[in-house]
């Protein structure tokens, strides 16, 4: 008997789209199977275009902010403004989507943001007090999670079908580590080629583009599920231990990517991190192909022990070495943050689904900053360049231990 393929018929925006099952040959690729679903092509073009931005933004505002004020502390200091303003925000944006639907909320978000950042291009041009960068990059933190409205598509979508939907998880953990892979490498190029501005500029422009698109696809937005009792995902049994975890999963991607900056420190520190990226969109893609999904608990074992390789290959002092290493840790990252994200998509009811994994990204982007801090004091006191390199490896034992001892995973499971 040939499978079944779910297909969507038109409802309109806002309703609960109505399926029907009919036979159909199916491709054998897990992935290409995803794209079978009409209007999947099509949202997942857009919000490729909207994330591109992500890994765009950060470097591209230090490249800016250095040209304009000779001052990479200053640009630290907006950019980290920035990252917290979005942490603080982006729970309350996704609630909204949540209640109102994502069209309805995501296209003024996005407007607002874009305009924060041609601001904060605007006053780098005029040479702006440095008051007035703080308080235009703190505009774009109404930038919507566009990598969790994608996953709540794909779990309206696939309902019911929970092997599929780990193949589309997978998928969106490998689509944004291509964005972090790629952003930063187009930044660079895009300010060097043209003028420092203009990789800001670029990710304004691909922003409001994506979003665009994104959301235009309404066949496949989820509906406006109706408001539970629940309340907010924090309360529900699980998720706040969950939020720790990936609190110090985060620390170990911050701690990592600053220590290898500073270890390299030269042009060679964008390719040699973007293997890490490579290497964890490669796991990813696999791991969405694997039949049988590994805990959380193991995958953050995995997770502790890859990530001691740049520790072991800087100690060699080959940049060769230390960029295999990085290849190698980046392998633990996306099957992680699959699981991860795949137990918040159970945790939280379809009301709120859009602010549970907003809260998951808030949780790693806090421990981001965390990590990026220490590894920045580290690099700039310890009098071994190496020494950095234990952060990641302490910070992914410290979730893993997080994990055992809270029980995370298996209350999901139950």
């Amino acid at each position: 008997m040939p499978p079944q393929l779910l297909v969507p018929t038109p409802a309109g925006p806002g309703l609960a789209p109505r399926y029907h099952e009919r036979p159909a040959v199916l491709p054998r690729n897990p992935y290409l199977r995803l794209f079978t679903l009409p209007g999947t092509r099509a949202f997942t073009a857009g919000n490729l275009i909207a994330r591109l931005p992500s890994g765009m933004s950060g470097i591209s505002a230090v490249i800016m902010i250095s040209a304009g004020y000779d001052s990479y502390a200053l640009a630290g200091a907006v950019t980290a403004t920035g990252l917290a303003a979005g942490a603080l925000t982006a729970p309350w944006i996704a609630r909204l989507i949540d209640r109102h639907g994502q069209a309805r909320v995501a296209v003024p978000a996005t407007l607002v943001a874009v305009l924060g950042q041609l601001a904060l291009l605007l006053c780098v041009r005029g040479h702006a007090p440095a008051w007035a960068l703080f308080c235009a990059i703190a505009l774009t933190a109404t930038t919507p999670n566009t990598g969790g409205m994608s996953r709540a598509r794909w779990a309206h979508l696939l309902r019911g079908d929970a092997a599929a939907l780990h193949t589309a998880n997978s998928f969106e953990q490998a689509a944004d580590e291509l964005c972090f892979m790629l952003g930063p490498v187009v930044a660079a190029v895009v300010c060097s080629a043209f003028f420092p501005e203009a990789g800001t500029l670029v990710a304004a422009v691909l922003l409001l583009t994506g979003v665009l698109l994104f959301t235009a696809q309404r066949s496949t937005e989820p509906p406006v599920a109706p408001r539970t009792a629940a309340g907010s995902p924090l309360r529900l049994p699980g998720m706040l231990p969950l939020l720790v975890v990936f609190l110090a999963t985060g620390a170990v991607f911050g701690s990592m990517e600053v220590t290898a900056l500073a270890y390299v420190d030269g042009p060679a520190a964008g390719p040699v991190l973007a293997l890490q990226a490579a290497g964890s969109c490669a796991a990813g893609l696999l791991y969405g192909r694997a039949r049988r999904t590994a805990g959380l608990r193991l995958c953050l074992a995995a997770m502790t022990v890859l990530m001691a390789a740049p520790l072991l290959m800087a100690r060699t002092g080959s940049l060769l070495a230390l960029a295999a290493g990085l290849l190698v840790a980046g392998m633990a990252t996306a099957p992680t943050m699959v699981t991860g994200m795949g137990l918040v998509q159970q945790l939280a009811p379809p009301s709120r689904l859009n602010e549970g994994m907003t809260l998951a990204v808030t949780a790693l982007l806090a421990g981001v900053a965390t990590g990026s801090a220490t590894a920045g004091w580290t690099a700039d006191h310890a009098p071994d360049p190496v020494a950095g390199f234990l952060l990641p490896v302490t910070a992914a034992g410290l979730a893993l231990a997080l994990c055992a001892a809270t029980g995370v995973g298996r209350r999901a499971r139950g």
